[in-house]
This record gives C-alpha cells, structure tokens and sequence, in this order.
C-alpha cells in the first residue's frame, strides 16, 4: 500500500503503519517483531518499551489513561504521517475465584484488559478512517471460551473483549475498518512465566498447563503474532468479526484423558 495512492506495492505491510500496544514483552514484542519484518512502520507503545527500540519506534504510555495514549498515537501518526493497524495487546492477568479478587483487583484489570482497548481504539479511530487497509486486531483469551478453574476475573475481562470485538467488528465494518481478535491459548510469555515461578513447584505446574493443551505443550508467542499478522494484513479484506483460535485444540477438542505420548505428537 502506497500511503499517497492508496495503491498495492511489493511487501504485505509496505507502507503499513501500525501500533501495537504492550509491545515491550511476549506477545507484542513478538507481533512487532514480525510487522516490522514484513515491511511495516510499528510503534511499540508499553509501560517500559525498550525492548522494541532496535525493531519499532519505543512509545512510552499507558493504557489506563486516556490522554497518555492520545499523546502516544499523536506521536505515531506525526511520525509516520497515518496509522492503519491497531493491535490492542496490552493486558494483565489475575488469579482466583469470585471470592479472592477485591473489586479494586476487579477494578484494576477490567481497567487495563478492557477499557484500555477502548481508549487505544478511540484514540486510534480518527486516523483509522482515512486508511485504505483499517484494521484493529484485539488479543483475546481462551478463558473467554472455556471455563478455567481460578481465572474468574481474568476471564470475565477477556469474555467482555471478545464481545467488544464483535460489536466494534459491526460499529466500523461500513467505515472499512475490520475488527478481529486473536484467543491464544496458554502462551510461553514472561507472565505466564512469572505465574509459575510464583507456585512451590514450577515444573510440576508447567507440566500440568502443558497436559491440558492437546498439543501437548504451550503455545509460542511467534504462533501468536503470526495470526494477528493475518488478521492485520491488507491481503485479509475479506476476514472481520472473527475470533481466531491459537489454542493448540483447547476450544474445539476433547481427547481421552488417558492419551499416550505419541497420541499427542
């Protein structure tokens, strides 16, 4: 895409400006990585962003102000002169039953997991309509889709940005802006990381998280980018409102419990 004509060029994302929120770690680092790689101008807007510096252009902000990530996509569009992907990555977990998380926790998460992919998409929407290849990618969760044990308020968060996506997904079809969302399942990122070094015995639980996956093992974060890579990109016209699973067969497949090994590879 020729940001002047509006015509195709050689390379998916040549010409392509995106943002990618939650840029500097796991997901969004690895989603920059890749836009970049495919010919795309990225800026990584994070809390600590420099990670991303070598790969993308490093925007400090956070989503849980609405002027910050005003002030970060300003900065973008001056930068670039446009903006034409936003891919809402930026998120936090929790663990617990209904019973664990004070509302502040409650208040905390809903707070960065979803409001933050409102005020991004605000931010974003002006500069998205005068883009001949709009598209907002949100990353989603298998927890939306299949009941976790103790990811009560995490997955109420990811349940309510799975319905967003398809609400926004009917808001802005007619604008030519397409809203998709990526449901990873159990990703290898520093804070699933960080969850497991938390527990007394981080291998047992690692093995555990990678025995209810039919694949038999976590789902890495390149797998991740690379199907918001899909949903970003110009040549995906045609694919909106969609909730693309990355989940290793989490959702959809039910395998004996008893499966060997090598029914698993």
């Amino acid at each position: 895409m020729n940001r002047t004509t509006g015509s195709a060029v050689a390379g998916e994302f040549e010409g392509v400006v995106a943002v990618v929120t939650g840029g500097g770690s796991g997901i969004g680092l690895a989603t920059a990585r890749l836009l970049a790689a495919r010919g795309a101008s990225v800026a990584a807007i994070d809390l600590d962003p420099v990670a991303a510096e070598r790969l993308a252009l490093p925007v400090a902000a956070d989503v849980t102000s609405e002027d910050s990530l005003r002030a970060a996509v300003a900065t973008v569009v001056e930068r670039f002169g446009g903006l034409d992907v936003l891919v809402n990555n930026a998120g936090i977990g929790a663990t617990g039953t209904v019973e664990d998380n004070s509302d502040e926790e409650w208040r905390r998460v809903l707070d960065v997991n979803l409001l933050g992919i409102v005020r991004a998409s605000r931010a974003a929407l002006p500069h998205l309509r005068r883009s001949p290849a709009a598209a907002i990618v949100n990353t989603c969760s298998v927890a939306a889709v299949a009941g976790l044990p103790r990811r009560a308020l995490y997955s109420a968060t990811k349940g309510a940005v799975l319905a967003l996506t398809l609400a926004m997904a009917a808001d802005h079809v007619g604008e030519g802006i397409r809203v998709n969302c990526v449901v990873p399942g159990t990703a290898e990122t520093p804070w699933v990381q960080r969850l497991l070094d938390a527990t007394p015995d981080p291998g047992r639980e690692l093995a555990a998280l990678r025995a209810r996956q039919p694949t038999g093992q976590l789902v890495g974060a390149d797998e991740v980018a690379a199907a918001i890579a899909y949903l970003a990109s110009p040549l995906a016209v045609s694919t909106v409102g969609t909730a693309l699973a990355v989940d290793g067969g989490m959702q959809a497949l039910r395998l004996p419990a008893n499966r060997t090994d090598d029914q698993v590879r």
